[in-house]
């Protein structure tokens, strides 16, 4: 199967500009405010018997050298400009622990330090000369960390004689330090007082760091700020923090992830205020920009085996003001692979949730939903309504479960049969990935179990189901990272016969085994139509090569089986592997793959090609 998707969201834009995917097209360019009384001038830059590394960083701090070609502001502009440079390229010079170094600017011949304000230069250009002598590099020696240290061992913070003394290194210390108690519940840490001291003769720094923990305090009243449609109460409630709790930094970052959750709005930031009250609590400031709460959306797709489709949705992000989220959407599909109305795939969904129904971490779905479709194993009309329940047990663990109830008609291998199934699917996932769309580290587990009866046939049947994936950068860039995904389900309780055909197991295509058409793995009838199974087993490896900043490529190998019994049948296995390819955006990479089946048969495709936004697993 190959497929191409692209979906687009409707609202206002900015005249003379195209907002698709967070790039913004066809954006015209503000004209630059215009320079007053404009002066141009020229730099000679010598950085002296500087190493490359730090000739190149102090290149690369110099404004002077980056707007050589920009003219300033008369000879008053120029004045600044150097002064403004020389503080530039001293700070730099910290920074690669040279503390004895000199930067001398000089505008047409004369020191900057002797140059009056009101000097005019005439000629232009206007010389501008820059002279660093970089001097020794400097490393660390005493280190005395007094005051409220809380346990705190400076070398847990790369603060030890002997060690590197960049002033970008003891900066880092004490924000860690600083953090470290914060962390132990005192939000008023602090540095307190600070003395280096730099002896030129024996190449040391002396670094004395007095820390003030301050009390450790409990969260008190959350105030918000820049709500407009959203429930002021329910934002600050969502947020999560427990009057009375011990402070804590994480708290205030779980509380701003679970506020941009709620997709109402468009930024939060929670911060602790700078005080305790009265009581000894430490206030809670939330502060939020609303986003647009009505949104309607158009996508089409396409496909070599399946035909065209077309699909549209509205939604409402804030229906009562406290973020409940409704969708009405529709889709029609394999448009082209039949001529006839009546056999292509009509899909239609209302959708509901609400959040915080039994505290911040749960929500509340309802969903109804209506099909009318024609895949390869079966004829299928049908409609289905549930109410469930998700609950986040922390931020990589969560749990949900639903009660559902599907009535449907599906024609099949084993005929045309009626069918009301309640169900009650329960689901764990674990996911630790650093990033959903294009995961460079970490795993995610899923469990399901659904079991099921069928009240017009009398049947009753459990689906279980699992996947891991696993994602790993094989170098510190994390340009090439190796990704692997295992999945497995069966189905207890009841025969393939009577286990309706959309609840059976299916594999092949984009999801599972690229290079195969979409459900062509597994047993077939007599006609060599694929009756889908009650087990299957898929097995994926990738290895995520990134070549540019902005493209990669992704060689891949699939393997799946699906067999009539409970027990996957591992000699039936079928591979396919191919080469993808990925274009890296900011909101997650573009992909197209191309995958070839290894063990073709007859009627199996040459070649699967297969596009979508992310990666494939």
């Amino acid at each position: 199967m190959s497929a191409l998707v692209l979906c687009l969201a409707l609202a206002p834009a900015p005249a003379m500009a195209l907002e698709i995917f967070g790039i913004t097209l066809f954006e015209s360019e503000e004209d630059e405010a215009p320079v007053v009384d404009p002066l141009a001038y020229s730099v000679t830059f010598d950085t002296s018997d500087a190493s490359d590394d730090l000739s190149a960083s102090l290149r690369a701090a110099s404004t002077l050298l980056a707007d050589e070609e920009r003219p300033v502001s008369g000879s008053l502009g120029l004045i600044s400009k150097a002064r403004t440079e020389r503080e530039l390229l001293v700070a730099t010079l910290y920074e690669n622990a040279r503390y004895d170094g000199t930067v001398e600017i000089a505008i047409a011949g004369r020191p900057i330090d002797d140059i009056p304000p009101d000097a005019e230069f005439s000629g232009e250009p206007v010389p501008v000369s820059v002279t660093i002598r970089p001097g020794q590099v400097f490393r660390l020696g005493d280190i005395d960390v007094r005051g409220d240290t809380g346990g705190i061992a400076p070398a847990r913070f790369e603060l030890m004689p002997g060690g590197p003394a960049g002033s970008t290194v003891i900066l880092a210390a004490e924000r860690g330090m600083v953090r470290e108690l914060r962390n132990q519940g005192h939000p008023l840490a602090r540095i307190a007082d600070r003395e280096i001291v730099a002896d030129h003769n024996t190449g040391l720094l002396d670094v004395t760091l007095v820390l003030e923990a301050g009390p450790v305090a409990p969260f008190g009243r959350t105030s918000v700020e820049g709500t407009e449609k959203v429930d002021r109460d329910f934002t600050a409630y969502m947020a999560g923090i427990e009057p009375g709790s011990t402070y804590s930094p994480q708290e205030l970052e779980d509380a701003r992830e679970r506020l941009l959750a709620l997709e109402v709005f468009d930024s939060v930031a929670v911060s602790e205020g700078e005080a305790l009250d009265a009581d000894g609590t430490l206030p809670v400031d939330v502060v939020v920009s609303e986003r647009k709460h009505r949104y309607l959306g158009i996508g089409a797709t396409f496909s070599n085996t399946e035909g065209a489709g077309v699909e549209g949705y509205w939604g409402h992000r804030n229906l009562f003001g406290k973020a409940e989220k409704l969708r009405v959407e529709g889709s029609i599909s394999r448009i082209g692979d039949t001529s006839r109305f009546g056999q292509l795939d009509y899909n239609a969904a209302l959708l509901f949730e609400k959040p915080g129904v039994l505290g911040p971490p749960s929500r509340f779905t309802a969903n109804l939903k209506a099909a009318f479709e024609h895949p390869d194993a079966f004829d299928r009309n049908s409609v289905k309504g549930g109410v469930g329940l998700a609950y986040e047990l922390s931020k990589t663990q969560s749990v949900s479960g639903e009660l559902a109830l599907d009535y449907s008609k599906i024609q099949d291998s084993f005929g045309t049969n009626r069918h009301l199934i309640g169900s009650v699917p329960l689901q764990y996932v674990f996911d630790n990935r650093d990033n959903r769309l294009d995961p460079k580290s970490g795993f995610r587990l899923m469990a399901y179990v659904e079991p099921a009866h069928d009240f017009l046939n009398s049947t009753s049947f459990v689906k279980v189901k699992g996947e891991a994936s696993a994602y790993r950068a094989l170098d510190e860039a994390k340009r090439f990272v190796a990704a692997g995904r295992v999945a497995a389900g069966a189905i207890y309780g009841a025969t393939l016969a009577q286990v309706p055909a959309d609840r059976r197991f299916y594999s092949g295509g984009g999801g599972s085994v690229r290079g195969y058409g979409y459900q062509d793995i597994g047993p077939v009838d007599a006609t060599g139509m694929p009756t889908g199974g009650l087990s299957f087993f898929e097995v994926s490896a990738e290895m995520r090569i990134q070549i540019t900043d902005s493209f990669g490529i992704v060689p891949f190998i699939d393997g799946g089986t699906v067999s009539a019994t409970s027990t996957p049948d591992f000699s039936t296995m079928r591979f396919g592997a191919g080469l993808g390819v990925r274009y890296l955006t900011p909101f997650g990479p573009l992909r197209v793959d191309v995958g070839v089946p290894l063990d073709r048969r007859p009627g199996d495709p040459d070649f699967g090609i297969y596009a979508g936004i992310g990666q494939s697993f």
